[in-house]
């Protein structure tokens, strides 16, 4: 069996939200505060017998309207279905057997925690809020505070098995077969794994202890027994001579110590103290130390080492544990039946190269089911890509609305065909820094380097923060938007509900039609259009449905028509004198900035310009396509070449990393004489502005 799903209504941050679940492991993700720990607290009021049910007034979801609030008290409800699964036991279907909802071959069973108002108070708590005005400003505020202080004290909660209209107790035999471990992000590991005299340790040595024997298959029961039974005995007679060894030891001294007891009165109806002793094996667990002993033969205590190190030897401790708990030889009718182990941000002590070897090695023990069903949190980019997209569930807050998302569930078209080589794709796109966009509140899609290194100083000189408003830059190094939209698209069930914008370039091409078999090539936009008898042009296009407005979360942005290229054509188009641009990394550079100086002098004529350019093929074809351009004023024309030279001067990467530490220099320098102005292409500022409000 396995936990398929669980439905929380008004917990926390959850309004009333079902989340499905893996049979195996599931990575939730999310942004902070986006309920990842309020998800596994939620579970833990259901299976953990361990924890206290008991709530306070902040665990209730407060997103409720006053009305709502004095018609009936609020109620906190948390439902569990369970499911048979891939692997069953014999004792699974027995175990939820009295809370099943279904039964046939595949049965399901519920268990649902519930924390509310008892009934004989009811009517005096619709009384005492409706003494608070509607229309006080702080109504809602002076209900909540009468909620805490006068009726929070009458709650109880419940945990019913099956139909939570039937009221019947989930009995707690049947609860206590679950083994739900959970290990949270702050933890004291020195703490709980210090020496043999901690529980977690002494039930582990207790069930391990001659191993040898009780897993030896050659033997029945009753031989096992014997054996272990003359160790036990061995052992004993070894203690003894250790017992008697120290008592001839401290004999002399014993008189002396004791002689105080007779001073004190401590003696009395001839009743004297002694020492007398006996070491069982429990009693020994104390003296053994967890120690990590390296290649050179240095031993150090295992407290000493660092945190991560020794979280993962906590966790492989809590797995042996878990495996002592669900012996039934071991623990005959006390045995668990399932176990689940929840681990809060791994991440929190374990660097990159640990986190991947950390979840092998939780795969490993769900293959060899040591554990029946894994729940892990994170924020870690590097755990997102080293589990499979089926593993990962990802919760977003917008506001005072919790959504989930199943990245694995999102990749179908329309007609309800799964696009499995889009999501091939995405998988091997989502390496450890690709994966933020499965963290982030926005993302940002954009085709290359270039635009990835230089919107962050972008959205500053339009006085916008991209990293204030959690947006995730995320370089798809093409015009693959599709494969990644069917993750975000929240038309379709299943999306991650986050706002996506992306970026692309208008990129004119045009195709010779007098020569077969010619191919598109890459053309200028003052080229598009002016010989349709020689060529066939294309340009690309945004499906109309992603433009602005038409699209419940996904816009695209791109140049207009007439003038869009490219993110260079473009910045060098809207900044024609502006030698802020020319980089180190940029050829060409006399050239351009003569071709400025004349911008800046507005007496210079288009044959000025065009006498600027040195002789080569392509500007050869630059000069005759302004010549025979029609459509264009000189200033456009004058643009035009600035923004084909510069195109055709620059190199993507090195270039932009100069040219962002120029602008984030030159913004330094704003409200001085030294400051240059910079203009920002307009469907960038739309974009930035679309994503930082």
């Amino acid at each position: 069996m396995f936990i398929s799903q669980i439905k929380i209504e008004n917990f926390r941050n959850f309004k009333e939200k079902t989340i499905l679940f893996n049979d195996g492991i599931n990575v939730i993700i999310g942004h902070n505060n986006s309920g990842k720990s309020n998800l596994i607290k939620a579970l833990s009021l259901v299976l953990d017998n361990q924890r206290s049910k008991k709530l306070d007034i902040d665990d209730f979801n407060q997103n409720i309207t006053l009305p709502e609030l004095k018609a009936n008290p609020p109620k906190i409800s948390i439902e569990v279905t369970i499911k048979k699964g891939s692997f069953e036991s014999e004792d699974d279907l027995v175990t939820v057997a009295n809370w099943l909802t279904k039964l046939d071959v595949n049965y399901e069973a519920t268990l649902t925690y519930e924390f509310f108002l008892p009934e004989k108070q009811i009517t005096s708590y619709k009384e005492r809020l409706a003494e608070i005005p509607d229309d006080a400003s702080d109504a809602i505020f002076k209900c909540w505070k009468t909620i805490k202080h006068d009726f929070l004290r009458f709650y109880t909660h419940k945990i019913w098995g099956g139909d939570v209209l039937n009221q019947n107790s989930a009995d707690s035999e049947s609860l206590n077969k679950f083994d739900f471990q959970f290990l949270d992000a702050i933890r004291d590991v020195e703490r709980d794994m210090l020496t043999g005299r901690n529980t977690l340790l002494r039930e582990v040595f207790d069930f391990f202890m001659d191993y040898d024997i009780k897993i030896d298959s050659t033997k029945d029961s009753a031989q096992k027994h014997g054996e272990i039974k003359v160790r036990k005995v061995d052992f004993s007679h070894k203690a003894q001579v250790l017992v008697d060894d120290l008592n001839v030891r401290i004999a002399s001294g014993k008189t002396e110590i004791l002689s105080y007891a007779n001073d004190t009165g401590a003696s009395f109806n001839n009743a004297k103290p002694d020492f007398e002793g006996i070491i069982s094996e429990l009693e020994m667990y104390n003296v053994l130390k967890l120690i990590v002993e390296y290649e050179s033969g240095i031993k150090i205590p295992a407290t000493h080492n660092g945190l991560g190190y020794n979280n993962l030897i906590y966790m492989s401790l809590l797995l042996a544990k878990m495996q002592v708990n669900a012996d039934p030889n071991y623990l005959d009718n006390n045995a668990k039946v399932f176990s689940t182990l929840v681990i809060e941000e791994p991440e929190a002590h374990l660097h990159p190269a640990m986190q991947y070897k950390f979840l092998k090695f939780l795969n490993e023990n769900k293959r060899k089911r040591k554990v029946r069903q894994i729940f892990v949190t994170s924020h870690s980019t590097h755990i997102t890509s080293a589990v499979n997209l089926d593993e990962i569930i990802c919760l977003h807050n917008d506001g005072s609305q919790t959504n989930v998302g199943y990245p694995s569930k999102t990749f179908v078209d329309a007609a309800g065909v799964v696009q499995e080589n889009s999501k091939k794709y995405v998988e091997r796109f989502l390496d450890a820094t690709k994966s933020d966009m499965l963290f982030a509140q926005k993302v940002l899609f954009v085709e290359g380097l270039a635009e990835q290194i230089l919107m962050s100083i972008f959205a500053k000189y339009l006085d916008k923060s991209l990293e204030d408003n959690h947006v995730a830059i995320i370089n798809i190094n093409g015009r693959y938007f599709d494969h990644f939209l069917y993750l975000f698209d929240t038309n379709k069930e299943f999306a991650i509900s986050k706002q996506v914008v992306c970026l692309t370039d208008k990129d004119p091409q045009r195709r010779n039609k007098t020569i077969t078999g010619a191919r598109f090539n890459k053309c200028y936009p003052f080229e598009y259009d002016i010989d349709s008898t020689t060529y066939e042009y294309q340009r690309n296009s945004i499906d109309s449905s992603y433009n602005e407005g038409n699209h419940p979360n996904i816009t695209f942005y791109s140049q207009n028509d007439a003038q869009g290229k490219t993110l260079e054509y473009e910045i060098a188009y809207h900044n024609p004198n502006s030698k802020l641009i020319l980089t180190d990394f940029i050829d060409n550079r006399e050239e351009l900035e003569e071709l400025m100086r004349l911008y800046n002098d507005g007496t210079s004529t288009i044959a000025q310009f065009i006498e600027e350019l040195r002789k080569s093929k392509e500007n050869d074809r630059i000069i005759e396509s302004i010549n025979n351009v029609t459509t264009l004023s000189d200033d456009e024309k004058k643009r035009s070449i600035i923004a084909s030279r510069y195109l055709n001067s620059v190199g993507k990467g090195e270039n932009a990393l100069d040219l962002a530490l120029k602008l984030k220099n030159n913004l330094e320098k704003r409200g001085t004489s030294e400051y240059q102005d910079f203009i920002i292409p307009e469907y960038i500022q739309k974009a930035i502005n679309k994503l930082c409000p």
